[in-house]
């Protein structure tokens, strides 16, 4: 079989990009639409990454030049996709941890200009053994050393700043790591002047990024890639700025779904509300149906029109976004859950589903009610939640088909639900609607709540989710 380094071959380009991780989802999101700009010549620039933590790197990142495919598979505009592009933009891959001085050697590079991270959530915080004589331990603080040797190399030229793109899934992010920086800074005492160069010549920008990444996916191609990626075709990355970036890094004009902003927070709420909200105010119903995964949901006739009354009716109503465009989002979130090629467990996004519920799906249900507008559809799936959760034993559950299934939530939601959940339906749904622990308010003060979400409630105990679900409709 051929080698992927048999497929491909590596441009000269200057290093403009250094990435800290090397895992899948940069790989198959950031890494693969500068590798198109750089063929489409919006952007000309090459990208090191760099292994955040220690241990050895995957070898077949030497054995294959860091080249390697992103398969793209699933559905777009109503059409299956499954395609595949090897990435040739990656240069090396530095271990800075076992080779600090090659680390520090980016610093220097004339080029250099904009960061990516992706370490996780749990990325963006110092670590008490942070220091100046060994190499930090945390993300934040290998960013600060990186800065450091940088300002010392090019004497505090305001032209060599550095722009950071974070794509960790917190709200902030770029905020965040400068505050983490500055902190370091602080604490090792580094010179007023170099604080002012991270302050005034390097710009955090805050970030959004979407796209469902699965992972290496071996016997994809007909050459040998131990490296290969698969990724769902939709991607989206929104990037806020004070100042305006998007001449620097044109990704957009490569056609790539890159949007540049003064406000990411619409762009967030539409991803929560249509999104997120999407599954978690359809998937607790689905499994009640009998459907272990979102495509098994998107079959069921039933399932999909509550699906869409849901969330074409009273979620996307209320998205701060022009209705078009968050309508254009909507269909592309249904086609990312009939994606063929995905199998996402239902029980696995049950994971949490009170706190879900309270981010994801509670801000439509206020909306429409500050607008004299009754969200049936979202109190049907409070109800449907309600008896996802019913246990008579804390974290143990049973389906009216006899399979048993485990709840995984907080341990004092658990023992609520365990408490409560044996009670009347009026009496239960009471109980969790005036739990303001669980949602921050009071949600028995919202007209009809209490009542509808019992109706939905015993419908769901005396006659079965399924007929249940056909009566919600039929109404």
């Amino acid at each position: 079989m051929k080698q992927i380094t048999d497929m491909a071959a590596k441009p000269s380009r200057p290093l403009r990009v250094l990435q800290f991780g090397e895992g899948v989802f940069l790989r198959a999101f950031a890494d693969w639409m500068i590798d198109i700009a750089n063929d489409t010549g919006d952007f000309c620039g090459d990208i090191v990454m760099v292994k955040p933590r220690p241990g050895a790197p995957a070898p077949a990142f030497a054995a294959q030049d860091c080249l390697y495919t992103v398969a793209l598979r699933g559905k777009a505009e109503g059409s299956l996709v499954d395609s595949r592009r090897i990435v040739t933009s990656v240069r090396k891959l530095v271990d800075a941890h076992a080779n600090p001085a090659e680390f520090f050697a980016v610093a220097e590079e004339p080029a250099l200009r904009f960061v990516l991270s992706n370490t996780t959530e749990a990325g963006i915080r110092t670590n008490p053994a942070d220091g100046m004589e060994e190499m930090p331990v945390s993300f934040p603080g290998k960013a600060a050393r990186l800065l450091f040797a940088r300002w010392k190399a090019f004497h505090g030229a305001a032209d060599k700043g550095l722009i950071f793109l974070p794509t960790e899934l917190i709200e902030n992010n770029g905020d965040t790591l400068k505050g983490c920086i500055l902190s370091l800074a602080a604490k090792w005492s580094l010179p007023a002047e170099f604080i002012a160069w991270v302050e005034e010549s390097c710009i955090f920008a805050n970030t959004l990024v979407d796209r469902i990444v699965t992972g290496y996916g071996k016997g994809l191609c007909d050459y040998a890639d131990a490296l290969a990626d698969i990724a769902e075709p939709f991607a989206f990355w929104a990037i806020e700025s004070e100042r305006d970036i998007s001449e620097e890094f044109p990704l957009h004009r490569a056609g790539l779904p890159v949007v540049f902003t003064r406000n990411l927070a619409p762009y967030r709420e539409r991803k929560v509300r249509l999104l997120n909200g999407a599954h978690t105010s359809t998937v607790l119903l689905g499994w009640l149906l009998g459907c272990e995964t979102v495509g098994d949901c998107m079959k069921d006739a039933e399932l999909r029109a509550f699906m869409e009354r849901a969330v074409l009716g009273e979620i996307l109503p209320r998205v701060p976004l022009p209705r078009s465009e968050a309508e254009g989002f909507a269909k592309a979130v249904f086609e990312r859950f009939e994606n063929p090629f995905l199998h996402h467990s239902v029980l696995a996004i049950s994971l949490n589903s009170v706190s879900k519920w309270k981010a994801r799906v509670l801000p439509s249900l206020r909306d429409a009610y500050a607008e004299k507008s009754l969200p049936r559809a979202l109190i049907f799936s409070f109800a449907a939640l309600l008896a996802f959760y019913s246990s008579p034993e804390a974290g143990h559950a049973l389906r009216a088909d006899g399979v048993a299934y485990e709840l995984r939530d907080e341990a004092e939601n658990l023992a609520f639900f365990a408490e409560n959940s044996g009670k009347c339906a009026k009496e239960y749904a009471r109980a969790a609607a005036e739990n303001a622990g669980f949602w921050g308010e009071n949600l028995a003060e919202y007209p009809e709540f209490v009542a509808l979400s019992a109706k939905y409630l015993e419908n769901i105990r005396t006659c079965g989710a399924r007929r249940a679900l056909q009566a919600f409709l039929e109404d």
